[in-house]
């Protein structure tokens, strides 16, 4: 078969990722015998890194480095540096982005990837040099060589990588905004770059529809080994672009051309011609799998895919469900590992959900999960993790960074080397209380679960949003029977809150004293996270490929954005 052919050799790839991602490979394994030296030689560095700028100097780094020890080293710095929230850097960051030097780092900026933030506002995350050079530079090269370590035959064909648009803009003094892994995989090294089943340039497309297009209308063409997506949501999207388009794609495929049915300007459709030739025998084959299965999958299309890495933790698990027995059998499904625009804390490095930190990168503190809102509670160095315990990490970087809330929650799990490897529980605002019950996300994603398990009515996507004017939480259901009615999705609202009694006491009391009122329950029209998805997007210049929002949420912009896709009741 035509796909099949389509193979080139690993051999350089292989050569040059197991020297470069081997030689990165045995530090991390160095650095990770005795954690508790690296984390004082890692805080010394970026101490020394930031001791001439405006923070550094504020915050006595100078005198925090005259520490003796590494036990020195920590008070110190513990007690010159408060744990800090986004908010607290956003002046500091204000006056890099005007053009100011030396303020959290030396020196300014390459880019700023930009997030969703607590006030509204986006968060402006700078990128020093020092960051990109050693985390997308060097740790990216363990993490490819480490695909190679799992999966020999990785790179026998070609990789699908969503990332982010690169450049979302530039602020006022001319630096650019946008995705870092974007801009870091549009300048990657030659041979990698060939490995790729399509050009940079595509993520740059703003309509989602007509990007998903092109990233499958070049993907399900080639023989792909390697698909990298942070959030499996994406592949749900990709899959359902490859539904709705089979026709569409077999034609372009045939006949080596771009659909002009999708939004694509010309400039990008120039940097794609280079990939679109005409191809009538995979365009034959695609035609049978039609034929034969129906609906086709990435196991039918990519029968040779040897990883995909997603986030596989936390509140993805609604995701997953969705791709179940959607891939070769064979193929390693592997945890993309704890990893934010703040701080890219580690990688996986087996077939286990567990990350492996960067004890030589960064530096971690953590405060234990159960304490998190007690100013007074200890902070524990990484080499004291307790296996099992759950903790909200603390982390400075490269980056200027300093002492900053991650606000997530993690489980500590048995360690690489000597160091403690951590995985996703969930955000710490993933934890919602209206009046004093304390509903976790992952008890409302349960007791959804649950609740489809017993009525026997699914959902292709659900999320539920604190009402706290109207004392209640506000349900929104999209079915996959589009044909369910109100009085039916209200039924299904009532299992999903006896469910709900029946794990959190607190809520139940607060359900049966009238603190809480009856949960109102609103169905979505069709698609509505990927139209939820692009306004967020949109609104907040945040990186798609990475979008991973709460299931349960306490948020009014949110709130209000989600409520646009409400079903009208026609009943």
């Amino acid at each position: 078969m035509k796909v099949n052919q389509d193979k080139h050799s690993p051999l350089i790839p292989n050569l040059l990722l197991g020297m470069a991602g081997g030689l990165q490979y045995l530090r991390l394994k160095c650095a990770s015998v005795n954690p508790r030296k690296s984390q004082e030689k890692t805080l010394r560095a970026i101490l020394e890194y930031g001791k001439e700028t405006v923070y550094g100097k504020e915050h006595k780094f100078s005198e925090i480095l005259k520490a003796k020890d590494g036990t020195e080293l920590f008070k110190l710095y513990q007690k010159y540096v408060n744990p800090s929230e986004y908010e607290d850097f956003r002046p500091y960051i204000n006056r890099m982005k005007a053009g100011e030097s030396d303020v959290l780092f030396q020196g300014r900026p390459l880019l700023y990837a930009t997030t969703s933030g607590a006030t509204g506002e986006p968060k402006w995350i700078p990128i020093s040099k020092a960051y990109l050079n050693n985390i997308y530079g060097k740790m990216n090269k363990v993490w490819l060589f480490n695909f190679l370590k799992n999966r020999p035959k990785v790179y026998t064909g070609y990789i699908v990588s969503i990332v982010g648009k690169q450049i979302e803009g530039y602020t006022p003094d001319g630096t650019i905004f946008g995705s870092v892994s974007g801009f870091t995989q549009a300048r990657c090294p030659g041979f990698v770059k060939k490995l790729y089943a399509s050009p940079s340039e595509i993520f740059a497309i703003d309509d989602y529809t007509a990007r998903n297009y092109a990233i499958m209308r070049m993907g399900i063409e080639r023989n792909i080994t390697l698909v990298v997506t942070a959030n499996p949501s994406t592949m749900v999207e990709l899959q359902s672009n490859v539904n709705k388009w089979w026709d569409e794609y077999i034609t372009d495929i045939e006949n080596g051309t771009m659909s002009s049915k999708v939004s694509i300007s010309d400039d990008i459709r120039k940097a794609v011609e280079p990939y679109l030739k005409p191809n009538p025998e995979r365009a034959a084959e695609l035609r049978e799998l039609k034929e034969k299965y129906g609906q086709v999958l990435p196991k039918h299309f990519w029968p040779n895919l040897q990883l995909l890495t997603t986030w596989k933790c936390g509140n993805t698990q609604i995701y997953l469900d969705k791709l179940h027995d959607c891939f070769p059998e064979e193929m390693l499904h592997q945890e993309f590992a704890y990893f934010a625009s703040e701080c890219r804390a580690g990688l996986v490095l087996d077939d286990s959900i567990e990350t492996t930190l960067f004890p030589h990168m960064h530096y971690y503190e953590f405060k234990k999960a159960s304490e998190f809102d007690n100013p007074d509670a200890p902070f524990h160095q990484l080499d004291e993790l307790v296996e099992g315990e759950q903790y909200c990490p603390f982390v400075t970087t490269f980056s200027g960074l300093y002492r900053y809330n991650m606000n997530d929650i993690v489980q500590a799990s048995s360690p690489f080397i000597n160091t403690p490897r951590v995985h996703m529980i969930q955000k710490v605002n993933g934890i919602v209380t209206i009046t004093g019950e304390k509903l976790y996300e992952g008890q409302f994603i349960n007791a959804v679960n649950a609740a489809q398990e017993s009525t026997d009515l699914k959902l292709n996507y659900f999320t539920g949003y604190a009402n706290l004017p109207e004392s209640r939480y506000d349900w929104y259901f999209e079915f996959a029977d589009e044909s369910v009615s109100q009085k039916q999705a209200e039924k299904f609202a009532a299992e999903v809150d006896n469910n709900l009694k029946k794990t959190n006491m607190e809520y139940e009391s607060k359900r049966n004293s009238f603190r809480l009122k009856d949960p109102a329950v609103f169905r979505l029209e069709s698609h509505s996270f990927e139209k939820f998805k692009a306004t967020v997007v949109n609104e907040t210049h945040q990186d798609a490929s990475r979008f991973k929002p709460n299931i349960l949420v306490q948020n009014e912009t949110l709130h209000k954005i989600i409520s646009e896709y409400i079903k009208p009741d026609v009943s």
